[in-house]
């Protein structure tokens, strides 16, 4: 069955009476303000402790080398190398189900890459190499709820100078045992909470070769049918310390996203271009969750002020990131960064100059790890998490329909096909029952994140919802997000025309 409504609102009532110069965007909607903290969640981001980040960043620090070639090495002083690190990450993930009475699965993902199998990554495995990635398991408790899943990664393997060196010094503490120290921390902080869908706490291998670890994780989701959501990628989120650097921001994170998915096909592409859509991919509704839970979450101003600056760009310029890997097989994935890097603290030889040197220190050490930035980090991911993770899922086939007058004879319904001023979506409910009400969003056609909202309430026992809103389809752009009671919002999600 279906449902056509216009919403009733005061909102509505103003367009009998309209404000000279006011455009009709305005007139229906109120400004977008961020839900309400959760106290449940914010309880649990106060777990999130710099100690434990420095304490994970240290330990990584120790193996030597977390080089990915190091795991065919036989002749590294015991403890050392990147297996060493593997068996103690799955260690942390093991120690925190404990604690938990036993709610993570901890599995790890072992396979061996392979240069004869080409890929772009094979001039940089020299034979066949051992990659392991470990992930944690924190499975939903809503049966209907419980297949949709997000995820949170860092990459747990390191570099030097030379990127087939397998056994010198490799600390890589910013890059990226910070990632790690991010996965890790959210872990602890939301292991003993219950979401009604499923969190995956990840550290990956093989980055620094060519994301080869995360490309396997992303096949096997893939393979066996993850309902992945949204990937939250931590690579290089340090807050490098630097002395002297007075251009490194700590009250904001970079949050980078894919504008027109990898995934897209040509006739896709074609209809992107044709309506602007060009900034509304899910991974870039995915980046504007983050910003909005960050506005929830963290004071706007004061030492405690923390903010998503949002990248409208895939990554860095010639750079990547495991991200990379699931946008590849069709999932929404966004990468976290500092705001500044210092690269004489990447992919650097360890070089500490006499005193009285003017040259820097070179190598990626813990001394330049802002601890109490990285947990500010976390504290975001985990925010991420725990709100999409409790929310609904998505509405589902979100359309402006193609009607026509003749399609309904008398109708004041406006649509993408006519040429009238006006707007109508419908969509259908996620699965389970979990909907208190929809947010319609809109925002001009410039404007980077979303500005306004009307609340639209979902009649009982109706398997879609229409709305039709007196706002030009041709001035802004529209989403649709799906609320529960507690205010925990979906990503939003776009029309199709």
């Amino acid at each position: 069955m279906s449902l056509s409504r216009m919403i009733p609102s005061l909102m509505f009532a103003m367009a009998a009476l309209p404000l000279a110069g006011q455009p009709d965007y305005l007139l229906h909607g109120a400004p977008v303000s961020p839900a309400a903290p959760d106290p449940v969640i914010a309880q649990a981001l106060g777990a999130i402790r710099p100690a434990h980040i420095e304490q994970t960043i240290e330990t990584l620090v120790g193996f030597g080398t977390r080089s990915t070639l190091s795991s065919m090495e036989t002749d590294l002083p015991a403890g050392q190398g990147i297996n060493a690190a593997a068996d103690w990450i799955a260690g942390q993930f093991n120690d925190i189900s404990s604690r938990c009475g036993g709610c993570l699965e901890v599995k790890r993902d072992v396979f061996t890459a392979d240069s004869t199998s080409g890929g772009h990554w094979a001039g940089r495995i020299p034979r066949p190499t051992q990659i392991t990635n470990i992930y944690a398991i924190l499975r939903g408790t809503d049966p209907a709820q419980a297949n949709r899943m997000v995820l949170v990664t860092g990459h747990y393997d390191s570099r030097d100078t030379k990127i087939m060196d397998d056994h010198g010094a490799a600390p890589g503490a910013n890059d990226d045992a910070s990632g790690v120290a991010v996965s890790i921390e959210c872990a602890r902080a939301l292991s003993k909470l219950h979401f009604p869908a499923t969190i995956v706490f990840a550290a990956v291998a093989g980055e620094e070769q060519g994301l080869i670890g995360s490309a396997h994780l992303a096949q096997l989701a893939r393979q066996q049918g993850w309902q992945l959501e949204a990937v939250l990628n931590n690579d290089i989120v340090g807050g490098n310390t630097t002395p002297g650097d007075t251009l490194q921001l700590k009250n904001r994170v970079r949050v980078f996203s894919e504008g027109v998915p990898e995934t897209t096909t040509p006739e896709q592409i074609r209809r992107i271009l044709a309506v602007g859509g060009e900034n509304d991919s899910p991974s870039r509704e995915l980046a504007r969750a983050i910003a909005e839970t960050a506005r929830t979450y963290f004071p706007a101003t004061g030492a405690a002020a923390f903010r998503a600056a949002l990248m409208s760009r895939p990554d860095r310029y010639m750079r990547g990131g495991d991200h990379f890997s699931f946008n590849h097989e069709g999932f929404a994935a966004v990468r976290f960064t500092e705001w500044r890097e210092d690269f004489n603290h990447q992919h650097q030889d360890v070089m500490r100059p006499p005193a009285g040197s003017s040259d820097p220190v070179k190598g990626d050490l813990p001394e330049y790890v802002d601890f109490q930035y990285v947990a500010q980090v976390a504290r975001l991911n985990a925010a991420t998490l725990a709100t999409l993770a409790a929310a609904p899922g998505v509405p589902v086939s979100l359309q402006m329909p193609l009607l026509t007058s003749a399609s309904q004879p008398g109708t004041s319904k406006t649509s993408a096909g006519e040429l009238r001023n006006g707007t109508t979506l419908t969509w259908q409910p996620p699965a389970g029952d979990r909907v208190a009400h929809y947010q319609v969003l809109w925002r001009e056609t410039t404007a980077p994140d979303w500005q306004y909202e009307q609340t639209v309430i979902p009649p009982a026992a109706e398997e879609s919802v229409t709305v039709s809103l007196p706002v030009s389809k041709d001035n802004v752009i529209f989403g649709v997000r799906s609320v529960d009671a507690q205010g925990h919002a979906s990503v939003a999600v776009v029309p199709t025309p």
